[in-house]
């Protein structure tokens, strides 16, 4: 079984496919922000979608001490569908908070802090997740994810257009964990951001719709504490410089809560220095755009992303083997890791990672995963990604059954 939610843009009319929708938004600072609509009791919530976190939450009447006005209305927790501390489910959310376990407690209370130090406060509760299934069925689940009555920080000013976070790790809370653990799917999700800003996208839920061939699949590492989505990666480069001089071999995070993709200092400062030459072709540095820590402003009108191919190299990141013949690649192109800025500029969409995780992965944030579908096997552990269009899947383009590696 297999459910598929669909993404959109904020900034056109949206159009909602008959499953479940996502959405993208454009902030001031023209960050990528990819959000879902999901029917959750009786009333629409826009959720972030986020394969970095664990929980989903929405912002709620509990009442709330700290919320942003959000996109709908806040949500009123049901009587009697508190999640008692007892539960298994609760004493997974716990088990990584600074707060100990409380065994007699009659709600379960969670606290989350996210890497830029916003957080979210609340208590986990239950209601209907109302899910169009891809045979056309309709579920209605009790889904178990968070009342959030006190958020902080940055987080905010998301909110402002959203109503809280889709939780899409490994995690068993996690809403793909949950229907995994019902039988409703399969353990395997993936998502199709669009590199058009005005195009539509989707997320799958289940492997039915995951294609057969063209896709490259590595294996998927683990982590002791975090139930996150990550490779291995041998080498980087930009075009044909290294960007890993010391040969560590070191860890990709693919995160669509992070609009930008984060590189360990030492790579991002080798990437820095090899993109001087680009001031040399034809570009030159706006230090008065604050959109992005570099932008260059061109001597002609751009349209698109396209315009700077010439200009810029792809960056490659190598995984597995030290063999470039016989491993496998992740190729970004210039349209992977630049965007263009409000004062029409063009910025590069990579930023210094030193304080970001552990300072020494590199984190794939929205912007390096534009144009592709991605797809988490938890049931293989493996991640694989293909370049797409992000057109919404036909049964007919996938009449041939998942099983190939």
């Amino acid at each position: 079984m297999l459910f598929l939610l669909s993404l959109l843009l904020l900034t056109p009319p949206l159009r909602f496919f008959p499953l479940v929708e996502m959405s993208i938004l454009m902030g001031n600072n023209r960050a990528l922000l990819y959000f879902t609509r999901i029917l959750v009791g009786k009333h629409y919530f826009y959720l972030d979608i986020d394969t970095g976190s664990d929980l989903t939450w929405v912002q709620c009447d509990a009442p709330c001490r700290s919320c942003a006005k959000g996109a709908n209305q806040l949500y009123t927790p049901r009587k009697g569908m508190l999640v008692r501390s007892a539960e298994s489910l609760c004493v997974e959310v716990q088990k990584n908070q600074m707060t100990q376990h409380c065994e007699d407690c009659e709600q379960c209370d969670y606290e989350i802090e996210y890497a830029d130090l916003s957080s979210s406060l609340g208590v986990l509760t239950k209601d209907e997740f109302h899910i169009n299934l891809h045979n056309g069925s309709v579920a209605d689940l009790d889904i178990v994810f968070g009342c959030g009555y006190d958020q902080q920080g940055l987080l905010l000013n998301t909110l402002v257009k959203t109503d809280g976070i889709l939780g899409l790790s490994r995690a068993k809370i996690s809403l793909p964990s949950q229907l995994a653990s019902r039988g409703i799917i399969s353990n395997v999700i993936g998502h199709c951001l669009p590199s058009d800003l005005n195009g539509e996208g989707y997320i799958i839920m289940g492997s039915d719709l995951v294609p057969s061939h063209g896709i490259t699949w590595v294996p998927m590492l683990h982590h002791s504490h975090l139930e996150v989505y990550q490779m291995q990666v041998s080498k980087v480069s930009y075009g044909n410089g290294m960007l890993s001089s010391d040969g560590r071999v070191g860890k990709v995070l693919f995160d669509t809560g992070s609009s930008y993709t984060y590189f360990p200092n030492k790579a991002y400062s080798h990437l820095v220095k090899s993109l001087k030459e680009v001031s040399g072709l034809g570009l030159t540095l706006d230090e008065s755009d604050k959109t992005l820590p570099i932008c260059w402003r061109a001597d002609f009108v751009i349209s698109s992303l396209s315009d700077f191919k010439r200009f810029f190299r792809p960056i490659t990141l190598q995984i597995g083997s030290k063999w470039w013949i016989i491993s496998k690649k992740l190729v970004l192109q210039p349209e992977d890791h630049l965007i263009i800025s409000k004062k029409g500029n063009v910025c590069l969409g990579i930023l210094d990672g030193s304080s970001v995780h552990d300072g020494s992965t590199i984190i794939l944030g929205d912007v390096s995963m534009r144009g592709h579908l991605i797809v988490y096997d938890n049931v293989k552990r493996r991640i694989g990604w293909m370049r797409s269009d992000c057109v919404r899947p036909r049964d007919s383009d996938f009449n041939v059954p998942f099983f190939q590696g």
